[in-house]
């Protein structure tokens, strides 16, 4: 059976579970005709990759890609390069081999992670959550007084947002740049074409970034103050493990993973409960039932769709066999639809165990804001199930995000029925 799919395409972008599907029951390792990347859509298959980075690494071989991509590629990429010393006031070497957290294996990715870990402790966590619940019942305080609002605008990205923003410590007034900072740069990294060049505007996001993050780096490393800039100053003080660049690069990652994930998340619940009338009666009934939402929710329809990663050596499977250096899809939001995991998985309901679930990745690269997104995520909906029952989406149409690796909703439109 001859299948389309194209893993860096939005042609399934509204409804991608069929060919899921299709992919899961007719080609578990599918290649697409016009990247040549490998696409694995069981959820034994991308669990096994997630836990065996030996064999696929996360580490991209982008300069391959630029060789591969001719004389073109290699015009381009240089462009890139000179853009972004330019723009970051970094040195070309900085530039080039900057280490990235989510970009990184073993024993680097490990050292990595403990530095950012130190500023996601449990006790931490804890810490946050009488603000955590302060800032949603502030938004929701501004979203009961109208009779018709944006879900999006209103609740689902000021939390993440706010939070985000103070745990780095940054003032309110620069809040709205920091999601302009992400939602750019979420559209230009994660574009749907088969070259997915990255667009040379990007690099000017960057820029702006590091023009403001450049100071307070400086300031707290001069007067630390306990928060993320803090930790990842002090550590790069202390173990002389990053420069200056990867610390800026630390910072955009927790910006970025910060608050796309929880939006996307609470959209995505929303969503799905006023498309599933008979779940949303049960969790605005019995409110304990959140937390179980919040599960079903990341396994039925997945913030994080795919990611990428680089096989290292031969790997044969379902009488495939996947090349060195080529580039394999793992699509979460495939896995967590996989009947051979979770029966009738394509069914919305609370009661499931979602135990297994690929939401938030798997092994080493376990997202680590994961209890963080989780308490936001229970402190909105707590916040606003109770009034749910009372709202209708003002338009049936989905409005998502231009993104073939992320699935939230650009926006979702509510009115007082």
């Amino acid at each position: 059976m001859s299948i389309s799919f194209e893993a860096f395409s939005n042609v399934h972008q509204q409804d991608p579970y069929p060919v899921y599907r299709e992919l899961r029951d007719h080609a578990p390792v599918h290649r697409s005709d016009e990247s040549g990347v490998f696409v694995l859509s069981r959820h034994e298959d991308v669990a096994w990759a997630f836990k065996s980075p030996e064999l696929f690494s996360s580490k991209l071989d982008n300069r391959k890609r630029i060789q591969t991509e001719g004389f073109a590629g290699i015009v381009t990429g240089l462009r890139l390069l000179m853009k972004l010393v330019t723009r970051l006031r970094v040195s070309p070497r900085h530039a080039a081999n900057g280490r990235m957290l989510i970009q990184e294996d073993g024993d680097v990715h490990q050292a990595m992670r403990s530095i950012v870990n130190r500023g996601f402790t449990p006790n931490r966590i804890a810490a946050w959550e009488p603000r955590v619940r302060e800032i949603a019942g502030a938004c929701m305080d501004d979203l009961c007084a109208q009779r018709e609002f944006d879900f999006v605008q209103a609740l689902a990205i000021p939390l993440p947002v706010t939070m985000i923003a103070e745990l780095l410590g940054v003032e309110p007034a620069r809040r709205r740049d920091f999601k302009r900072w992400s939602d750019l740069i979420v559209e230009a990294s994660t574009n749907s074409g088969p070259d997915r060049q990255i667009d040379l505007s990007m690099i000017d996001v960057l820029g702006d970034m590091n023009a403001y993050l450049r100071p307070i780096i400086r300031e707290r490393r001069a007067r630390p103050t306990g928060d993320l800039v803090s930790i990842l100053v002090e550590a790069q003080e202390a173990e002389a493990g990053l420069s200056d660049h990867e610390v800026f690069m630390f910072i955009f990652l927790l910006m970025l993973a910060g608050n796309e994930t929880t939006t996307n998340l609470l959209g995505n619940a929303v969503d799905a409960l006023l498309e599933h009338p008979e779940q949303l009666d049960r969790v605005a009934t019995d409110p304990s039932l959140i937390p179980a939402l919040i599960e079903e929710t990341l396994r039925y329809d997945a913030p994080v769709q795919q990611l990428t990663r680089r096989v290292t050596r031969e790997v044969k499977l379902h009488g495939v066999t996947l090349e060195p250096e080529s580039e394999v899809q793992l699509l979460i939001g495939s896995a967590n639809r996989d009947e051979r995991r979770f029966p009738d998985p394509d069914r919305f309901d609370l009661s499931r165990d979602t135990k297994g679930h690929l939401g938030f990745g798997f092994g080493v690269h376990f997202c680590l804001g994961a209890s963080l997104a989780r308490l936001e995520a229970k402190a909105a909906l707590e916040a606003l199930v109770p009034r749910l029952p009372g709202l209708a989406r003002v338009r049936p149409e989905l409005e998502l995000l231009p993104s073939n690796v992320l699935r939230g909703r650009s926006r979702l439109e509510l009115k007082v029925a």
